[in-house]
């Protein structure tokens, strides 16, 4: 007998939780496990009750939806249906992300699609992360430099959502990538010229054609030849710049290195 869906509602509004909540208990393998009406309280039972999917209003007093989506951490990744009343200016990011979501008012049939999409995600952390990427890259203001992704790294079979800011460097060894944070070493999902199509080119830089580093964590330049430099990061990690890269790097720190005095 396959296991019920255990579901949690989150929605500033009772009334709004209140009629979500009838429509899935219509749905037999569905299971409301809670009901939360801010970010901290969603926050504090995804941890807890660890949902297999966390209906998420976008529009709530205090911390909005999409903050919660940046907050959630540690092992526990539910995915998330995106709940809204959002204009159709949001509606149209969330269909070029190819996000799910559901509009108010709901519509019941809608309702049971998203379910079916939520289904094929159940069990697959590395989809979820992704997901939950696309989710917040759909949060991006209109006509404006729109932030990077974050990244989804894995440690054993737990994944973790990486802020771009946190990622030290990324480098490519034969088939695995890592992603290199201050103290930890994540795999990456991707191939390396993959992941940084999604990367900040004013704060990432490819050093050689399998490392790329993170500009603004860059601690010292030193010069092996002429055409070669070594890169020392703040973890003390370091990098050789290939000939290729070489002067493309150099140009970048000197554009960064007097901004921080």
């Amino acid at each position: 007998m396959q296991s019920a869906i255990e579901t949690l509602i989150v929605d500033g509004d009772s009334s709004a939780r209140q009629l979500l909540r009838e429509e899935l208990d219509l749905i037999p393998e569905v299971r409301v496990v809670g009901e939360a009406a801010n970010g901290t309280e969603a926050l504090h039972q995804i941890a807890e009750l660890q949902p297999d999917v966390v209906f998420l209003d976008l529009q709530m007093p205090g911390m909005t939806g999409f903050e919660v989506i940046q907050r959630l951490r540690g092992t526990w990744l539910p995915v998330v249906v995106v709940v809204s009343a959002f204009k159709r200016q949001a509606i149209d990011a969330f269909e070029a992300e190819g996000v799910d979501y559901l509009l108010k008012p709901l519509n019941r049939e809608r309702l049971r699609r998203a379910i079916e999409q939520a289904k094929s995600l159940i069990g697959k952390p590395r989809e979820i992360a992704r997901e939950l990427a696309k989710i917040e890259a759909a949060n991006d203001p209109p006509n404006a430099l729109a932030p990077p992704q974050r990244l989804v790294g894995r440690i054993g079979r737990e994944y973790f959502l990486l802020d771009p800011d946190e990622v030290l460097a990324l480098q490519a060894e034969r088939e695995l990538v890592w992603i290199i944070t201050q103290k930890r070493r994540f795999l990456a999902n991707e191939p390396l010229h993959v992941i940084e199509t999604r990367l900040h080119p004013a704060s990432f830089q490819r050093v050689h054609r399998n490392a790329i580093v993170n500009v603004r964590h860059v601690r010292k330049m030193s010069a092996l030849t002429s055409n070669r430099w070594l890169v020392t990061l703040s973890n003390e990690a370091q990098f050789v710049v290939s000939k290729r890269q070489a002067h493309q790097v150099r140009r970048i720190l000197q554009e960064e290195w007097p901004a921080r005095s």
